[in-house]
């Protein structure tokens, strides 16, 4: 007999669209021949905060999914850290920040959208810890340090928030940093316009492949030290599919 079939809907930002620099997670699941009978809707938008996903609560729902993936909370962290950063997603992407970027601000959005779709439907919730940023776990630099310790700060808050919901939780910061861990590359310096929107047209305009601008950059599981290549990418797909075939 013919497995039933499922919707999948998966929110969240640049990593979650899988598009540019950024490897297509959910794009590999669905070429999966397992994952046949499952509709995976794409719900990702580039630069979203977790303030922007609470704001789409209602386009997940219109979905009617029997499960939900929520990956949010990167852009947070680059924000609270990066003006320049925190500048290009308000001028340039035209997102709205009510509040200053903050672990409470995020804790707030993250529980709220959690509570929004768990009262609006009856699908299995799952969310995701951050992907780490740049990779050197024991950095002296101060960007790439403090990186480490606000994506910690922010995955412990997503596995808290997860517990206390009584939700899934999709352990993608651990699962990387372990690997990361075992070969240290090099630090992610800072957010600079110029190579992401460079790493941007090598992608979407040359059309090579986020694992061809990862190894010109000199990076083993981001493309860009902050958006996953294949083998980033891979690790989070498989995660992923621990929790979609967990009933």
């Amino acid at each position: 007999m013919a497995p039933a079939r499922i919707t999948v809907a998966c929110l969240g930002a640049s990593s979650t669209a899988g598009k540019g620099q950024a490897f297509d997670w959910i794009g590999e699941l669905r070429r999966r021949p397992a994952n046949a009978h499952i509709r995976f809707v794409n719900l990702g938008v580039g630069g979203d905060f977790a303030g922007d996903a609470l704001r789409r609560v209602p386009q997940v729902l219109a979905c009617s999914p029997d499960r939900i993936i929520v990956w949010v909370g990167g852009n947070d962290v680059l924000a609270a850290l990066s003006r320049h950063f925190y500048r290009a997603a308000r001028l340039l992407l035209r997102k709205t920040v009510p509040r200053p970027p903050s672990p409470e601000a995020f804790r707030d959005a993250l529980q709220a959208t959690a509570r929004a779709l768990g009262s609006g439907t009856a699908a299995r919730l799952a969310l995701c810890s951050l992907a780490p940023v740049g990779e050197a776990p024991n950095a002296t630099l101060p960007f790439q340090a403090a990186l480490n310790r606000r994506v910690a700060e922010y995955s412990g808050i997503v596995a808290a928030l997860a517990r206390a919901e009584g939700v899934a939780y999709i352990p993608i910061y651990e699962a990387l940093s372990d690997e990361i861990r075992k070969a240290p590359g090099q630090a992610f310096t800072g957010f600079r316009f110029l190579p992401f929107y460079r790493d941007a047209f090598r992608t979407m305009v040359l059309r090579q492949s986020v694992d061809t601008v990862a190894r010109r950059n000199g990076w083993r599981f981001h493309s860009d030290g902050m958006h996953l290549n294949s083998r980033g990418g891979m690790m989070v797909a498989d995660l992923v599919q621990e929790f979609i075939d967990g009933g």
